[in-house]
């Protein structure tokens, strides 16, 4: 297989990025590692690890870059911060005039590809996610203790590198160790790898993944001891789950996999892949109405709680909100730990449950007066005739509840124009709140709060 060109592109502020492409086909837009991204080792780790020599590539353009401060492209900057990685994808995809495309987020660069998506589902078709962590905790357990070396990496650079490569091929090729060891070297530098190290830790997109409009496909270990991919997976309304073995090198079976997920019409070059929503083994629902909870200020409760009485509260959560479905008729989709998401086949019921939720959680905090941690939960609704698949709900309706329930502040229940027609001549009461505009939907959407509070 020929060696592809390198070429650059330049970001907004100024800053050199190399990139390459190869194949043909719809574009396919591979989000830099960042840590020890460079372009000759990610060839050979692209197309030369799997036991065929047949990566990711055909009946697809793959592209792949180098972020800044690494590898190949312009290495006089220490920015490794979302912000930044977002201007190199940013630059790269004008260069290319790349007005739609599925992204592929690996390693470090998955954040970069959830961040992308959230932002810009108007020009993602899919995403993919593979060996997921959305948080830097995630990335520093998933690491069993390797990036401490960092600190000692000034006066033990190389012992430091060889001794990251050993861990990276199980121990199993120490000539093979030393020479990815060498290409770790050529890649980053000591301070690059602390300003990484430094950067990370300032990283979340967990809140983003609510956002996520694209559909997902999120490539979880086999591992049980390795949870990351199945909450990551949760907590995106349109994504599906798959477990690989807990192995580093590239395969077959992932390759099957990603292109089964896009499916890459190969007789014809350039076609855009498939809609998942399309799949035979998916199909329209009946209408329901879809009801998104999520506790307000989850992260900061868990740190402040700390792990134990945090888990202790959350068991508090799932409690009330799986009685009060129960009491409403409602049916539990999935959790997302910090959240729930149910449907209705009645219009009033979800409602009158949103409202049964909101008085149950003011209730558990009235009664702890001296509770460190309130459970403050928002409640978003929609209604239409979602797309069912494997007992979970998918779609265009689905995505807005979820939206409608990120814009309500705690406490509150959000409805959008339609719901409240449906609801007409019952005896609730609303309030306008005006116009959003919501990610991956042209129009505005009016919301109205309810009013629940038996004094309002």
């Amino acid at each position: 297989m020929a060696e592809p060109e390198i070429r650059y592109c330049t970001t907004a502020d100024g800053v050199s990025i190399a990139y390459y492409t190869m194949g043909e086909g719809y574009p396919l837009v591979v989000t830099s590692t960042v840590l020890w991204s460079n372009l000759r080792l990610q060839r050979f780790r692209e197309y030369h690890r799997s036991r065929s020599g047949q990566g990711l590539g055909r009946g697809l353009q793959v592209v792949r870059y180098d972020a800044r401060g690494t590898g190949l492209s312009d290495r006089n900057t220490l920015d490794f911060s979302m912000d930044a990685r977002l201007r190199d994808l940013q630059a790269l995809g004008e260069r290319l005039k790349l007005t739609r495309f599925a992204i592929f987020g690996i390693g470090n660069g998955e954040s970069t590809a959830i961040a992308y998506a959230a932002d810009h589902p108007e020009r993602v078709s899919h995403m993919i996610i593979a060996s997921p962590y959305a948080r830097a905790a995630d990335y520093r357990e998933m690491l069993r203790g390797w990036e401490s070396l960092s600190d000692a990496s000034d006066g033990r650079w190389e012992q430091y590198t060889l001794t990251l490569a050993n861990a990276d091929l199980g121990f199993a090729d120490s000539d093979w160790a030393r020479r990815l060891a060498s290409r770790y070297r050529e890649s980053m530098t000591p301070e690059s790898v602390r300003a990484f190290y430094e950067a990370e830790e300032h990283i979340d997109v967990t809140p983003l993944l609510p956002r996520v409009a694209v559909p997902t496909l999120v490539m979880a270990s086999a591992n049980p001891a390795r949870l990351h991919g199945r909450e990551l997976a949760s907590k995106i309304p349109d994504a599906r789950l798959v477990t690989v073995p807990d192995d580093l090198r590239w395969s077959d079976e992932r390759t099957r996999i990603v292109e089964e997920f896009l499916g890459v019409k190969r007789d014809v070059p350039g076609a855009p892949p498939t809609d998942s929503s399309s799949s035979q083994d998916r199909k329209t629902s009946a209408f329901r109405t879809i009801l998104f909870t999520d506790i307000v200020g989850h992260t900061e409760m868990m740190q402040r709680l700390g792990d134990a009485r945090g888990r202790d509260v959350l068991r508090e959560h799932e409690r009330i909100t799986r009685e009060t479905l129960k009491q409403h008729g409602g049916a539990e989709v999935k959790t997302m730990g910090d959240g729930f998401m149910a449907s209705f086949g009645s219009v009033t019921s979800a409602l009158e449950c949103a409202i049964g939720l909101q008085r149950a959680f003011a209730a558990w905090n009235d009664g702890r007066a001296q509770q460190a941690a309130p459970l403050r939960v928002r409640v978003g609704l929609n209604a239409g005739e979602p797309i069912e698949e494997d007992g979970d709900l998918f779609g265009a309706t689905v995505i807005l509840a979820s939206r409608i329930c990120a814009q309500a502040a705690a406490g509150e229940i959000l409805v959008p124009e339609p719901v409240r027609h449906l609801l007409s001549g019952k005896s609730f009461a609303f309030s306008d709140r005006g116009e959003f505009a919501m990610k991956g939907f042209d129009d505005a959407v009016r919301l109205y709060d309810v009013r629940w509070r038996e004094d309002g």
